[in-house]
């Protein structure tokens, strides 16, 4: 048996997503690890264990690979290194060829990113910022129904930023464009890496200045208020949107 110090997380990653022997991140000997994956980079710490990732493995069942959203559940710490290691797959899988000198590039394991062989150009992981807002209005909070969501699931809204915008004018504009609604008192409230691919999501909580609700049905499904001691079903545990959908409830 190994000794408890010895013991690793592995994140092996394929095609997006994760290995999950038992649906959860698998914690495995250093011996085991080594039979598994020759090639390894440790991604970061986890309560004293080491945070593996690879997308070169041997022996592991190809039905028991999930999307990160299976890991809501975990300490959020451990779950943004598990999507840590699916962005760094995601940036070896779409940036293998230098925008500089179109030259082959390598893995770089000192800085997390990517070193073109012919020219030494360095690529960092591409990382798209997005806001994800919850707006409120007395006892009421804006949520809307996206048509991804096949479970009847209503969460907040959330877009990217746009180049020269500022975090806030990002805010303005979403909920402008998605609702048709005006929002004041705009502040930031969390953030969370989110790897799906390559996203992080900075969010806000604002106030219901005007405008009539319309909401943008190539956007969304739906939009409407709801109070908010009565929510339809919303965003999961473990995202950032049900935190702010919890904040938005204990201010009331």
């Amino acid at each position: 048996m190994s000794d408890r110090n010895d013991l690793v997380y592995l994140c092996y990653v394929s095609n997006g997503k994760l290995w999950l022997p038992d649906h959860s991140l698998p914690i495995i000997s250093k011996y085991q690890l080594d039979k598994i994956s020759p090639t390894r980079y440790v991604v970061g710490c986890h309560e004293g264990k080491k945070v593996y990732y690879t997308n070169f493995s041997e022996g592991c069942d190809s039905g028991q690979f999930e999307s990160l959203r299976a890991l809501l559940a975990l300490p959020p710490a451990l779950f943004n290194l598990a999507g840590k290691a699916i962005q760094l797959d995601y940036m070896q899988q779409t940036q293998g060829f230098c925008s500089c000198c179109g030259g082959e590039n390598t893995f770089d394991t000192n800085h997390s990113a990517m070193s073109c062989r012919s020219c030494n150009t360095v690529s960092y992981p591409r990382i798209s910022p997005c806001i994800i807002v919850a707006v409120r209005r007395e006892g009421q909070i804006l949520l809307a129904q996206h048509p991804r969501h096949k479970n009847g699931m209503y969460t907040v809204l959330a877009g990217f930023v746009e180049a020269g915008e500022t975090l806030e004018a990002c805010v303005a504009r979403e909920v402008k464009e998605e609702t048709g609604l005006d929002v004041t008192n705009i502040r930031y409230f969390d953030s969370q890496p989110w790897a799906f691919p390559s996203n992080l999501m900075m969010g806000f909580i604002a106030d219901y200045a005007g405008g009539e609700l319309r909401p943008d049905y190539e956007e969304l499904t739906d939009a409407r208020w709801f109070e908010v001691n009565d929510l339809p079903l919303v965003a999961p545990e473990g995202t950032i949107a049900k935190r702010l959908i919890d904040a938005v409830i204990m201010k009331r």
